[in-house]
């Protein structure tokens, strides 16, 4: 069966400093139409940071939509739809806690939410780090947390890391460590 849909309409509702939403008239493969809403985003990058002595470094940050502080790995958004996500990754793992990486390894992409946003998260595990001083963005307030990569596996079971993107990036560097790849 075929399943894809054909954009026969588009229209902008907003169009914001980070997202923009669009509503589309969409053909379904039935010969009907649906009215899709969707959200335009210029992806962003997470980054897994692995320091000598087997510790993830982590941010804790206040996010507004939850209102409460989040438990997560460093990232970010991409400046443009043309940045090079590996670019990305660097920057924000410097921003964010101060380091820089002598290797970054790719661990795939993620589609956070892919019902109604086009966004694209990549994924890379950082090694090799060497500390120097945070640069978070003025309106970006963090604080730096460690935790092994048992600890922070337990954390995801117990409900105490909800962020998907740092869940799916920490579970994948499990799998990849024990196989020795990483």
């Amino acid at each position: 069966m075929n399943l894809y849909e054909k954009q026969l309409e588009a229209e902008y509702i907003y169009k914001g400093k980070i997202i923009k939403l669009r509503r589309d008239i969409a053909l379904l493969p039935n010969g009907t139409t649906a009215t899709r809403e969707v959200v335009e985003h210029n992806g962003g990058v997470c980054v897994v940071p692995l320091t000598n002595d087997g510790k993830i470094i982590f941010v804790e940050q206040y996010r507004y939509p939850y209102s409460e502080v989040v438990l997560e790995i460093p990232a970010g958004k991409r400046d443009s739809l043309d940045e090079e996500p590996l670019k990305t990754g660097i920057r924000e793992l410097k921003e964010e806690t101060g380091a820089t990486a002598q290797k970054m390894t790719f661990l795939g992409e993620l589609y956070p939410t892919p019902g109604y946003c086009g966004e694209i998260i990549w994924m890379y595990a950082a090694t090799g780090l060497t500390f120097g001083e945070q640069q978070p963005d003025e309106d970006e307030f963090l604080n730096i947390k460690a935790y092994t990569l048992e600890e922070s596996v337990e954390k995801i079971l117990s409900g105490e890391i909800k962020d998907a993107k740092t869940q799916a990036a920490i579970l994948k560097v499990k799998i990849l460590r024990e196989r020795g790849e990483i």
